[in-house]
Order: structure tokens, then C-alpha cells, then sequence
């Protein structure tokens, strides 16, 4: 196993806040902890981007999701969702899928609805969250394979396991093995959801993740010693 220091774990991660109770003084929080803890970027809900640019001197780059949690938005509506994201000072945005279209079977349908926001944020690190515990519990390994390629036919720059809300759970060991088994290097892998610990952090970048989504991301780096 690679040995990772503190702050190279620090700079795979997207320091995360997502509460729909967050406020604005929370978010400004998160931002200046994000510059403090060195990490890869902050994300925040799209309502919540202005105000996490404006809190943000340091220039920690700003995630936002789009169509969350659920991904049963109209791709036109991700699509401006994520627009508006960029242009109020996001550089990166996280999309759910339609993960009831991927249990049926309908991967043009995912990748069309992918392709959408890549189309309106061209520009943009794209990362598609597929809720990869419910797609492996509810149709296997197949239907998480056929999400993962139907993200990279439309565009994506990331697929992510997980929005962290789904009851089904959220990033496995498993999981990420199969989803950077399955893009080769192509695009990155983000494991998010229930990484809550040092451990935790470290298996998911030995089974191949390359960024991490962490709400207590002060802890996981304390954890790292």
C-alpha cells in the first residue's frame, strides 16, 4: 500500500457541505476551513456558490451539485442548474444521474441526460454521481459498469460513487475497484459518502479513487497523524 502523507490526502479532497439546513455563515465557515486544511476544492449547494465565492480570498475552487440528491430533474434543468452554478463561480459540478433510468436499463437516456449539463458548462470538471451502492444492490455490478461508460461516452471528467443521502449507502471498496477498473485512468474517481475515517480515506484511494467527498474532512486528516 502507498504510504500518503496529511496533505496529499488533503489536496484529493472536496471539503464538503451539503445540510439543506446550511447556512451562510456555515458555507464561509467551510470555505476558510477548506484553505486551512489545503484541500482540492469546497462544495456547496448551487443556492450557496455566490456566497462561497465571495468568503473565499484564498481561491480554494468551488464544486457545486446539480440535480441533487435525487437526479430526477429534467436534464434541461441540471443543465441550467449547473450553468448558473458556473457562472455565480463554481469551476467544478457534480451531477446525479437518473438512477431509476440506469435501473431500467436506459443508458442513452443517462448519457443523454449527462451530455445536457456537459453541453451547458463545456468548460467545467464534470463529475457524475451514479449512487453506485443502490445501482449494485438493486441491479449488480452490470448495471454500475454501463453507468460508468455511459458517463464517459457523454463527456464526464469524474465518475462518483455516491451523493451520501441515498438510503441504499454510499461509497464501497467494491465499488470504486469496479468504477476505475472500468474507466482505466480515463476519468477520475471520486468515492463519497460514509468516509468518515483515516482507514476509510485510504481504502478508497488504494482501490482507486483519486478525489475523496468529505464532510468531516478535519477529522480523516487528523486521523492521517
Amino acid at each position: 500500500m502507498t504510504v500518503l502523507t496529511r496533505d496529499q490526502v488533503a489536496k484529493l479532497v472536496d471539503h464538503t457541505l451539503l445540510k439543506p439546513e446550511a447556512t451562510a455563515g456555515q458555507v464561509a465557515a467551510v470555505v476558510a476551513e477548506a484553505a486551512e486544511l489545503g484541500v482540492a476544492a469546497v462544495c456547496v449547494s448551487p443556492s450557496m456558490v455566490a456566497i462561497a465565492a465571495s468568503a473565499n480570498p484564498s481561491g480554494v475552487p468551488i464544486a457545486a451539485v446539480a440535480g441533487f440528491p435525487s437526479g430526477k430533474h429534467l436534464p434541461e434543468v441540471k443543465a441550467a442548474e449547473a450553468a448558473l452554478a458556473v457562472a455565480a463561480g463554481a469551476a467544478e459540478v457534480d451531477m446525479v444521474i437518473d438512477v431509476g433510468a440506469a435501473l431500467a436499463g436506459d443508458f442513452a437516456a443517462v448519457a443523454a441526460d449527462i451530455a445536457a449539463v456537459r453541453a451547458a458548462v463545456p468548460q467545467t470538471v464534470l463529475k457524475v454521481i451514479l449512487e453506485s451502492a443502490a445501482l449494485l444492490e438493486l441491479a449488480g455490478d452490470v448495471a454500475l459498469v454501463a453507468a460508468c461508460r455511459a458517463a464517459e461516452g457523454a463527456g464526464a471528467d469524474f465518475v462518483k460513487t455516491s451523493t451520501g443521502f441515498h438510503p441504499s449507502g454510499g461509497a464501497s471498496v467494491h465499488a470504486v475497484t469496479l468504477m476505475a477498473d472500468t474507466v482505466g485512468g480515463r476519468l477520475g474517481v471520486k468515492a463519497s459518502g460514509g468516509v468518515r475515517t483515516a482507514a476509510d480515506a485510504l481504502a478508497m484511494l488504494e482501490a482507486g479513487a483519486t478525489r475523496l467527498g468529505l464532510s468531516g474532512t478535519r477529522a480523516v486528516l487528523d486521523g492521517l497523524g
